[in-house]
């Protein structure tokens, strides 16, 4: 340990508390009083205290980590900071510090739970992108390590979740089309392993059952080609058959690589077709002609999986840690 390194004893000899005070302080510990808590916090941030992280784990078996394991082929703009910013947010009165590990497409999805569980370097996992299937989520209930995740999945056994209402969102964005006097709608899927795949195509077919609308998923390309490919996608939809009037996209950066493509080949947004589009940042606040949305808050969601997560950490019912998320509308154009 650095000789000039903080210590409780540090902040003991400041506060003139006893370092048992002060450890059960910074513990939150329900019979200290809230007042002594304020003073031990306020010193220790004076004098850059950090925890031992070692000697925390010899004491406790606790590591005070939380692992968020994060999917680096996202294209929605901000997703990892946003989700980041909900889980600090909530960790920020806690002893919980963030580690943040990347998930790789090219890779085993159990690559990360893997090393977390041999290592023991983290005392609860986040993770994204969830799968129908997810071996994730077998490999952590059979090791009985606690976890959340952003996405549901079809598996007997319930796990602890927060999800954004995609089947929800479909169906909206399906209707609001319909409402502009779309009769021809298109839907720029999400890829075909994860969840919300499923969920999306079938608020989509609902909407179109319900309505009696034509509709067709974008089977060439999914939320996760990159932009370049769809603008170029786009160009070609007027050879491949009867063009969509009406898109659901699940992306904002989607959504604006497809109208760049369609204008290119001569066709106006509002005009020739509409498009209603997943939003996450506010990106399409200052498009113009306006873009319909469906809004999901995803710094709200960062906030949930951290209470779910260190709820499981506490030992608190599964049932108790599941929460779904509504898409709120942002409708910028009059529908007909």
């Amino acid at each position: 340990m650095p000789r000039n390194r903080p210590t409780l004893k540090t902040i003991a000899e400041l506060t003139g508390l006893a370092v048992a005070t002060v450890s059960r302080a910074l513990n939150n510990a329900p019979d200290i009083s809230a007042a002594t808590k304020v003073q031990v916090r306020k010193v220790a941030s004076e004098i850059g205290y950090l925890p031992d992280r070692a000697g925390v784990r010899l004491r406790t078996g606790k590591t005070n980590v939380i692992s968020l394991i994060m999917d680096q082929d996202d294209r929605i703009p901000n997703f990892a900071r946003r989700i980041i910013v909900g889980i600090s947010k909530v960790l920020a009165d806690t002893n919980y510090h963030l580690v943040v590990a990347p998930q790789f497409r090219d890779e085993s999805v159990c690559t990360p739970i893997n090393y977390i569980l041999a290592s023991m370097s983290a005392d609860g996992v986040i993770f994204t992108h969830t799968r129908p299937l997810d071996e994730r989520i077998k490999l952590l209930q059979e090791h009985n390590f606690p976890f959340t995740t952003h996405g549901r999945s079809e598996l007997n056994t319930p796990h602890s979740y927060h999800d954004f209402d995609n089947r929800a969102f479909a169906y909206q964005a399906a209707l609001r089309l319909v409402s502009k006097g779309r009769r021809n709608l298109a839907l720029l899927a999400p890829p075909r392993q994860f969840t919300y795949h499923g969920q999306t195509l079938h608020g989509f077919n609902q909407a179109l059952y319900e309505t009696g609308a034509q509709g067709k998923v974008l089977r060439e390309v999914d939320l996760d080609t990159p932009v370049t490919e769809l603008r170029d996608f786009a160009k070609t939809l007027t050879t491949k058959g009867p063009l969509p009037d009406g898109i659901v996209s699940g992306s904002e950066l989607c959504t604006l690589a497809l109208i760049d493509g369609l204008k290119q080949v001569g066709l106006d947004p509002g005009t020739d077709f509409d498009m209603v589009s997943k939003q996450t940042a506010n990106i399409l606040d200052v498009v113009s002609p306006g873009i319909d949305s469906l809004y999901e808050d995803l710094i709200f969601a960062g906030e949930k999986l951290a209470e779910h997560l260190l709820a499981q950490i506490s030992g608190t019912n599964i049932e108790k840690t599941q929460s779904i998320s509504q898409p709120k509308p942002l409708w910028r154009s009059p529908s007909k």
